[in-house]
């Protein structure tokens, strides 16, 4: 499906190239003349945060004609770089790359057991973050988009039981009949012609992966995407600029990707109500006797430096800053004394939804192709399992060569759950989670890995991920959890001992989906804003 290019989307697509054109830090629709708008120190609602779930909740504030400010620490991105490109590519990475870093952190360690995967780049507030906890690391986008940036595309509704499971207090008819198909045409989800996927040199590492798992009687799926899969057909025809074909991902895509700064943002500043601060990250939160909240906001720049600090006003505050940035803003309030009647369910309930990379040495007759399109199109579904449920999305590997590798980032069903708590000396938020937590995950990925690998005569890779290892569970694409829906809020992610303030994203959900999650975030922001706006507004 793709988004109406209604007007407002069309005005709100404009606001974007003008605030690019003039370098601006807000963006709104008064971006259009070449002065920037002045800084506002109050608005009736602000959006902290501008991924998935932030983005529904600031489009649906400004279709009711709330003046909303959306607060995001990272840039926008919109603005050619020197090669008169907005992102660089995985094999090629540059300063755009990683948020402040002096090297590149890609998930792969290391190949045939030597340093060649990450490149020394200059600090820069690029557009993909690896938050690294004592035993978990957490790959988290930054910029005007947050996630949606620099995520795989796979669309992916979970399965209707497993949804039920996880969130038992939310309808689950409302959410599969209205809020799940809602998201999907607003995200613009598509699937691969199958004709096409089975022609495709760009696929076949796919096409490969699947036949290994048919041989030990496992059932593949395709999945959806947000990666326009027509623009993928005309780029292999030579009809359009590669982006999918030429190594973007991790560090963002030039084309073909509906990131949600192009939908959801794209029609909330086309409402006219909507204004995004970028580089301005909140430090901190409190409420005045009236009511009102005041957040603290340090505005940085380029390098990073604290260009001034501010305070912003708001009667509502929504929280989508994702389930590190949300819940250690409501840490931070309530162990400060700044919001002393949060609960202390706020920290609680954090997972890394079951994720693990792993990696098989093929037969050198089955080769996995010199060129792969980076959006996943399939995956190994074995989530019927009652043992070791598993879904493994079938994951590119795009190095231009052939290097007979079939990669996976496996979703396992790990009951174990994390915790956060707030450091005061440091004053963030630690995640407590030991590396044992991770077992229930590897255990199942390996019972499921190993199977493929007997039915193949193949083996594991160990030269991918450093020490050795054959299992990658020291880092989470998916993190979920630490303001439960239901616990730390009510079942609409109103936050329980503060009245109009809200959660809006993955940290809604208790740690585990069994799929990408970023749907679910996008349609669970539909249903609680629907009854937000109608209640509380």
């Amino acid at each position: 499906m793709t988004p109406n290019l209604t007007r407002r989307h069309l005005l709100g697509i404009a606001a974007l190239q003008a605030a690019s054109a003039f370098g601006f830090t807000r963006i709104g629709l008064s971006a259009a003349s070449a002065v920037e708008p002045p800084a506002t120190d109050y608005a009736p609602a602000v959006v902290v945060g501008s991924g998935y779930g932030a983005a529904v909740a600031a489009l649906r504030l400004g279709e009711a004609g709330i003046d909303t400010l959306v607060l995001e620490m990272g840039r926008l991105w919109n603005t050619p770089g020197p090669d008169g490109k907005v992102f660089c590519s995985t094999s090629a990475p540059d300063r755009r790359s990683m948020w402040f870093r002096t090297r590149t952190e890609a998930p792969l360690a290391t190949f045939l057991w030597l340093d060649v995967v990450n490149k020394n780049i200059s600090p820069y507030p690029g557009v993909l973050d690896r938050v690294r906890y004592a035993d978990m690391s957490v790959f988290v986008g930054r910029g005007v988009g947050g996630g949606s940036l620099v995520n795989g595309g796979m669309a992916v509704t979970p399965p209707r039981a497993y949804f039920t499971e996880v969130l038992p207090q939310v309808d689950a008819d409302q959410m599969y009949g209205t809020w799940f198909p809602r998201a999907r045409q607003m995200l613009g989800v598509n699937t691969v012609d199958p004709a096409w996927f089975e022609a495709t040199e760009w696929y076949r590492f796919s096409r490969i992966a699947r036949r290994h798992a048919h041989n030990a009687g496992l059932r593949t799926v395709f999945v959806p995407s947000v990666y326009d899969f027509g623009h993928m057909q005309r780029e292999a025809a030579g009809q359009a600029v590669k982006s999918a074909l030429a190594g973007e991902v991790i560090y963002g895509n030039n084309h073909g990707k509906r990131s949600v700064d192009k939908t959801y943002l794209a029609q909330a500043l086309g409402t006219g109500k909507v204004t995004v601060r970028t580089l301005s990250r909140v430090r901190a939160v409190r409420r005045e006797p009236d009511g009102t909240f005041v957040l603290t906001v340090d505005e940085t720049d380029a390098s990073g430096r604290v260009a001034r600090t501010v305070e912003v006003g708001c009667r509502q505050l929504f929280l989508g800053a994702g389930s590190l940035g949300s819940t250690e803003i409501l840490l931070r309030a309530r162990e400060t004394g700044a919001l002393p009647g949060l609960g202390q369910d706020v920290g609680r309930g954090w997972g890394h939804n079951g994720n693990l990379m792993t990696g098989r040495a093929m037969h050198v007759w089955d080769t996995v192709g010199a060129n792969q399109a980076t959006m996943p199109a399939m995956g190994i579904d074995d989530w019927s399992n009652p043992t070791h449920p598993v879904f493994a999305e079938i994951a590119p590997l795009p190095m231009g060569f052939e290097h007979w590798i079939s990669l996976y980032l496996a979703i396992t069903k790990n009951p174990e759950r994390g915790t956060f708590t707030y450091d005061a000396a440091s004053d963030s938020a630690k995640l407590n989670w030991s590396r044992s937590q991770n077992q229930p995950s590897v255990t199942a990925a390996k019972s499921l890995f190993d199977r493929i690998n007997r039915a193949n005569a193949t083996i594991h890779r160990y030269d991918l991920f450093g020490g050795n290892r054959i299992f990658a569970d020291d880092f989470t694409y998916h993190p979920l959890g630490g303001c439960v829906l239901g616990r730390a809020t009510d079942d609409w992610g109103r936050v329980k001992g503060s009245s109009l303030l809200y959660v809006t994203d993955g940290a809604l959900i208790p740690g585990s989906l069994g799929v990408n999650p970023f749907v679910t975030i996008t349609a669970l922001a539909e249903r609680n804003m629907a009854r937000i706006l109608a209640e509380d507004a």
